[in-house]
């Protein structure tokens, strides 16, 4: 096939990123010159380059829960983005442009629409972001995580192809409970100050518990080393890290997982099979962890707990309750498998490529 070039549209975030790359990665690998559109001051700054794949610069900022300012300086940084995308997609003769959404992706979306290119749209959470949701009756295809998300979209455009996940996390085995259970926590590379508290004040429970419990719990740079320093005299098996370089090897180690629920978050859960307590972020943008985890907990893959209501005491209880009840974690598990998906990226690479030859 002709090589072709493909605009990669979305970024600030690593949820927006790390998709977009393992697409771009997929074109690349088939002969095609994906190239990207994102701003100096988010992740994509810092991802695109170390992955060797060219990427443009356009200033544009958000339009969702920001001041008066901000949201003047946007609409006025607007139309100059949507101009220089649009003489990006001529000057590399772009075939066709595949989005992840965020307000990065406003200006090259555009663009696209206006010069007539083929418009793919990724779109990971069950509510789709502001600007998923402005474009969607411009896209030619929607490539969803959550069936929920589908009544956004025209109908017959949505395929449920689910998010791009390592394939380390698709090959995570099924694992026995051994004498311990081993309950892997983490609120990101960053850490989460709800989780974080809820362990610390939960370890004199957790100890108190009808079975052992050993933790595996990532804090966060921040936090990791006072919160290492007090486990060490809590009387629980595990450890405290401030990043955990090989997520899939602690997802294998787990019975169950307590984390945030951004898309990427359950994606990996899904692919690896894994029961999880789920404590929403609540100031994501549409409340999109939300609906998230609700959409796991009406498969039976996963206990939502809201993060006002995550305090050491709950965490124990829901830890203890979902643990002793005979067959549960493995019922989850199966449940959260049944909505892997994998070959997301290969799936979105095929249909740039037909709708480039159309």
């Amino acid at each position: 096939m002709t090589p072709r070039a493909f605009l990669m549209a979305g970024g600030g975030t690593g949820g927006h990123v790390i998709p977009l790359v393992a697409v771009a990665r997929e074109l690349r690998r088939r002969g095609h010159l994906p190239f990207f559109v994102g701003t100096r001051r988010g992740l994509e700054a810092r991802l695109v380059p170390a992955e060797s794949f060219p990427i443009e610069w356009i200033e544009i900022g958000g339009l969702k829960r920001v001041g008066a300012a901000q949201t003047l300086r946007t609409l006025w940084q607007l139309p100059a983005g949507v101009v220089r995308c649009w003489r990006l997609c001529g000057a590399r003769r772009a075939a066709a442009a595949f989005s992840l959404g965020g307000y990065v992706a406003g200006p090259p979306m555009i663009a696209a629409w206006l010069r007539r290119i083929p418009v793919v749209l990724m779109e990971p959470n069950a509510m789709p972001g502001l600007t998923a949701r402005r474009m969607a009756r411009w896209v030619d295809r929607a490539l969803v995580s959550f069936a929920e998300a589908e009544r956004f979209f025209p109908a017959g455009r949505t395929e449920l192809t689910g998010l791009p996940v390592r394939d380390e996390f698709f090959r995570v085995p099924p694992k026995p409970r051994g004498d311990a259970l081993t309950v892997l926590i983490t609120g990101g590379s960053r850490g989460s100050r709800t989780l974080n508290e809820a362990a610390r004040q939960a370890w004199p429970l957790l100890r108190r518990a009808p079975f052992p419990v050993r933790l595996i719990h990532q804090a966060g740079q921040d936090a990791a080393g006072g919160i290492a320093r007090e486990f060490a005299s809590s009387g629980l098996q595990g450890s405290v890290t401030a990043f955990i370089d090989d997520m899939p090897a602690a997802f294998a180690e787990a019975d169950m997982v307590v984390c945030r629920s951004g898309a990427g978050a359950v994606a990996e859960l899904a692919a690896a099979g894994k029961p999880s307590l789920l404590v929403p972020f609540p100031f994501a943008a549409d409340d999109h962890q939300t609906a998230n985890a609700r959409a796991l907990e009406r498969a039976g893959a996963a206990g939502l707990v809201p993060d006002g209501e995550m305090t050491g005491e709950r965490l124990a209880s829901e830890i203890v309750s979902m643990a002793s009840e005979p067959g549960l974690l493995e019922r989850m598990g199966a449940a959260a498998k049944r909505l892997a998906r994998p070959g997301a990226a290969a799936r979105a690479a095929d249909l740039l490529e037909q709708l480039s030859d159309g």
